[in-house]
């Protein structure tokens, strides 16, 4: 059966021929140029095909570049979120440590009689007892405390070291029930006694005639008597006078200077009679 292939010339020849017209087209466009116009037109009509060829390829990697930023926008919003939380943190440890700062000026300020030794102590605990007011500080017989010594904060009086252990010491306040400290009034010097009441932010003032001269707003300070607490601290201010004539004395209140209720810090005094002589330990206690 013969087959179209089988006619005509021969497959040499046609490949002969394509060979020929080949290198001729060739030929004409590479020196002559007679095809530019044939290929801006291909072109033209190729650039739709093309465009559509490479448009899944284009929306992937645009996806992909969308997606990736999106990525990169969350992890880097994380962070910052982490960022801002870390210098939350540290802003916060800053303030506290100033407002610390400021309170052991304040404290290192306190006016001191030029014979006193001072140290910095630290509260460490609170007694639980709801009808006792005594703390625990980090200061003890290492650092040269002693039994009765007086403490004070930026303030004013604070109350008396009664216990000493070897590196901490226990205090007793003077709202405490039973503690008594003498004082006069810094207005005409009538000396008077305070005592606890219980109660953090009253003392009860003993025995007050009713003709004796004091004013609500007095303030109250240290008398130095009992050599207990040096002379001329502030110790409270009178809160409030009742004079009944029914009672043999007038009721008088008055109020701690000191912030029993916000202790942090607290000075302790060496008044050159005490019985011995602070011990520095470290640069921290002075």
């Amino acid at each position: 059966m013969n087959t179209i292939f089988t006619r005509g010339p021969s497959l040499q020849s046609r490949l002969a021929l394509a060979l020929i017209i080949s290198v001729l087209l060739i030929f004409i466009d590479h020196k002559l140029n007679g095809f530019a116009a044939a290929k801006v037109y291909l072109n033209s009509l190729v650039s739709p095909i093309q465009y559509l060829a490479t448009l899944p390829s284009q929306l992937l990697s645009a996806s992909a570049s969308r997606f990736t930023s999106h990525q990169k926008l969350l992890e880097e919003n994380n962070q910052l979120n982490l960022q801002a939380t870390r210098m939350s943190e540290k802003l916060q440890r800053f303030d506290l440590l100033k407002a610390e700062n400021d309170r052991l000026r304040i404290l290192l300020g306190t006016p001191v009689r030029p014979d006193s030794e001072k140290m910095i102590a630290e509260l460490m605990a609170v007694d639980n007892n709801p009808f006792s007011h005594q703390i625990v500080v980090d200061k003890g017989a290492i650092h040269g405390v002693y039994q009765g010594q007086s403490v004070l904060d930026d303030n004013g009086i604070v109350g008396q070291i009664m216990e000493v252990g070897t590196t901490t010491s226990r205090l007793l306040l003077v709202a405490d029930v039973t503690h008594a400290i003498p004082l006069r009034i810094a207005r005409n010097n009538v000396q008077l006694v305070a005592s606890g009441t219980g109660q953090l932010d009253e003392l009860y003032l003993q025995h007050v005639p009713h003709s004796a001269d004091i004013q609500v707003g007095d303030l109250l300070i240290s008398s130095g008597l009992g050599n207990v607490f040096p002379e001329g601290y502030p110790t409270a201010k009178i809160t409030s006078i009742v004079r009944d004539e029914t009672r043999p004395f007038a009721q008088v209140r008055a109020k701690p200077v000191a912030q029993l209720d916000r202790i942090k810090y607290l000075l302790l005094l060496w008044p050159a009679d005490a019985p011995q002589r602070p011990i520095f330990v470290s640069a921290q206690d002075v």
